[in-house]
């Protein structure tokens, strides 16, 4: 064969390569989207494009899955979705109960579709004779007389903004962030520079149509009340003000795995005070450190030795005294810790080795370090 034959041939079997692959990528970014759509509805208009190619490639994959129910003769049974609760944990209980045949169908048509965001609390009545799109948009269409807002301890503001969405409360989550840097005349008391701290972690059954500031308002007094005269003569002895006393309950709470250990590392804290120790607390450097995108948490965890490093106002291990303000929202045993401590000659704390989430408390730097897990 000749030179120029060969070199002919190489060039066409080139170019059909090419235009195979060209025709693969036209097929992931046009048709498989186009398909999803024309069977599925459209994408959610947040999702970027590399989202939309994805689910919608997962949902084809699933097949009649979808539109098939689980048991065409089975009975209704009463599901109730908890306030806060995740889509991957909504999914994964359908199918364990046998309502639904496949979770990870469910997960991804409630992604594609945006229904994970849009999912309510309560009590519903499902039927495994309902496909799992059925099911799915059930889910979304329930609206109940009130809404529910749960804030769990330890939350700090940007974890209550992204629970505002499946709470039943129309409210945005940015808003919600920026009002909370003005927080309601009743704290006025306390003279918070935001929210952050004041935000009483409870359950909150409120009328749907509950505004932005009524909001801030009825968590605002539910702190209030829960902060009784005995707390407060309790920060005083402490020489804290309300103010500082929260900032400080904030970090006991992201540090006590468990509530009876509280008091004890309060005093800690309050030893350190005492002399003029830098506080060397890791739950500030968590929040300085802010969302941990690979992970998709506020609390990055376990932290880098650089990390103790960085610059921020809240940095413990470089800044002396407490941090310029809460750093979480602390629950009542927090706040009884920090009025109420429980007296010690401890100056240090680390994580036992065995797991349990408990500490070991000693007097001295030395026996810090003999304590460090192998």
């Amino acid at each position: 064969m000749s030179r120029f034959l060969r070199r002919y041939q190489y060039h066409f079997l080139l170019s059909i390569f090419v235009t195979l692959i060209f025709s693969c990528v036209f097929r992931f970014i046009y048709y498989v989207p186009a398909r999803a759509s024309l069977l599925y509805g459209p994408p959610a208009g947040h999702l970027s494009i590399s989202d939309r190619i994805e689910y919608s490639t997962r949902l084809l994959s699933h097949g009649n899955v979808l539109t098939t129910p689980q048991d065409i003769n089975g009975s209704e049974q009463l599901f109730r979705v908890e306030p806060g609760e995740s889509v991957a944990s909504i999914a994964e209980r359908l199918q364990s109960v046998g309502i639904i045949s496949d979770a990870q169908a469910f997960f991804d048509y409630a992604v594609y579709t945006g229904i994970d965001l849009t999912i309510q609390s309560g009590d519903f009545t499902l039927s495994p004779a309902q496909s799992i799109i059925d099911i799915a948009q059930a889910l979304q269409k329930f609206a109940p007389t009130d809404a529910t807002l749960v804030i769990l301890p330890g939350w700090r503001m940007e974890e209550i903004a992204a629970s505002l969405p499946t709470s039943g409360l129309s409210i945005d989550p940015d808003a919600f962030l920026a009002a909370a840097g003005a927080p309601p005349q009743v704290l006025a008391f306390a003279s918070p520079i935001s929210m952050e701290g004041f935000f009483f972690p409870d359950t909150y059954t409120l009328p749907r149509e509950t505004t932005l500031d009524q909001l801030l308002d009825v968590i605002g007094r539910n702190f209030t009340a829960k902060l009784t005269t005995d707390i407060q003569n309790g920060f005083a002895a402490q020489n804290l003000s309300i103010y500082q006393a929260v900032t400080l309950a904030s970090i006991v709470e992201r540090e006590a795995i468990h509530n009876e250990e509280a008091s004890l590392i309060a005093s800690v804290y309050l030893n350190r005070i005492a002399i003029g120790m830098k506080l060397d607390a890791d739950p500030t450097i968590q929040y300085a450190l802010g969302y941990q995108f690979d992970t998709g948490s506020w609390w990055k965890s376990p932290l880098a030795l650089t990390d103790l490093e960085v610059i921020s106002p809240y940095n413990t291990y470089l800044n002396n005294g407490l941090p310029p303000t809460p750093i979480s929202n602390p629950s009542i045993e927090a706040l009884m810790a920090v009025a109420y401590p429980q007296p010690s000659p401890y100056y240090f704390f680390r994580a036992a080795c065995d797991g349990s989430g408990y500490h070991v408390f000693v007097e001295t730097f030395e026996e810090q370090i003999a304590n460090a897990c192998p």
